[in-house]
């Protein structure tokens, strides 16, 4: 398997048996793609740790798993619902260890919150397609860009309501997450065209609507989404094509509310040209930024599982965020 094979998880997965030190392997080398599914994968990976530990003392119980969270945060720096993900699960763990809770009561504790977090992130995978595919009108045809599991759920359910939808994927280089998409959406039934990325322009007179997911949305609505999505969000505000960004609400990032900029990720430069040719041409230099943000005046609205939003509203989620962690 390549490292930049997705591993084989559907879609919808729940909670998977996946050790610490494997979930942060396939993150990192992005053998899983999604935002939600790497959340889920961390939440997972955390379960199995405290399914599998034999530490019989409570303190250094507390201290391995607040380690085996932070290794897990590390794995991908810009997908923020990995962090939120993992703190959203260890904040019941903290408030347990703060109590004064027994070790196996702070184990519970972990387990039912884990397992919670999976839940809630289906549950909001299906309410953000009930709600996004709402403003799918009949007959659309759909540009996306990416492996959004929010935006394919939009997707889906505008084509199973029985609306007609076409669907154009961008084939979002240089991993080609783009092709994944369109497999999904074929095999359930979709009309599904593969454009390169750089044929947006070319193809936008024919699109209504244009739908992507997130990796991150910031307090004033920018959006941190696969590389592309800028240009993507550009062409269609220009276009006067709407763009709807699907998003859980913990992939909102609340230290944007304190000044913190979202890093952006660069990865190797094998990803995008051959080893073979960099030793070729040892002098050219290769840049890989996996992401870049949407500014809010390019987006029309936010779908979340508490409802739609307009990117202004970013900061009363981020609010409510910061409250839960």
């Amino acid at each position: 398997m390549s490292k930049s094979e997705p591993i084989n998880i559907p879609t919808v997965s729940g909670v998977v048996d996946i050790d610490v030190d494997t979930a942060y392997t396939q993150i990192k080398d992005m053998r899983i793609h999604g935002a939600g599914r790497i959340a889920r994968l961390a939440a997972s990976a955390l379960k199995n740790f405290v399914d599998n530990s034999k530490v019989s003392d409570r303190d250094q119980f507390f201290k391995n798993i607040m380690d085996s969270g932070e290794k897990l945060r590390s794995a991908r720096p810009t997908a923020v619902s990995l962090p939120n993900g993992v703190n959203i699960v260890l904040a019941s763990t903290k408030k347990s260890y703060n109590l004064g809770d027994s070790l196996d009561d702070i184990k519970e504790v972990t387990i039912n919150a884990a397992e919670k977090f999976v839940h809630d992130s289906l549950d909001a995978y299906n309410k953000i397609g009930e709600y996004g595919g709402k403003r799918i009108r009949n007959g659309d045809t759909v540009i996306t860009i990416c492996n959004s599991e929010a935006a394919i759920s939009v997707l889906k359910n505008a084509h199973d309501t029985g609306k007609g939808i076409k669907i154009v994927c961008c084939e979002t280089r240089p991993l080609f997450q783009g092709h994944k998409t369109a497999a999904t959406l074929a095999k359930h039934g979709c009309d599904v065209t593969i454009i390169i990325d750089s044929a947006v322009r070319k193809f936008i007179d024919k699109i209504d609507r244009a739908v992507c997911g997130a990796d991150a949305v910031a307090v004033n609505g920018a959006l941190v989404n696969k590389i592309g999505t800028s240009q993507l969000a550009a062409i269609a505000h220009e276009a006067r094509v709407k763009l709807m960004a699907a998003a859980e609400t913990y992939k909102f990032y609340p230290d944007t509310m304190f000044g913190e900029l979202t890093p952006i990720e660069e990865r190797d430069a094998t990803e995008v040209c051959s080893e073979e040719y960099l030793k070729t041409y040892p002098n050219i230099k290769v840049r890989n930024p996996v992401f870049d943000v949407t500014p809010p005046e390019n987006i029309d609205v936010i779908v979340t599982e508490k409802g739609i939003i307009p990117p202004a509203n970013a900061s009363l989620i981020i609010k409510e965020l910061i409250e839960l962690l």
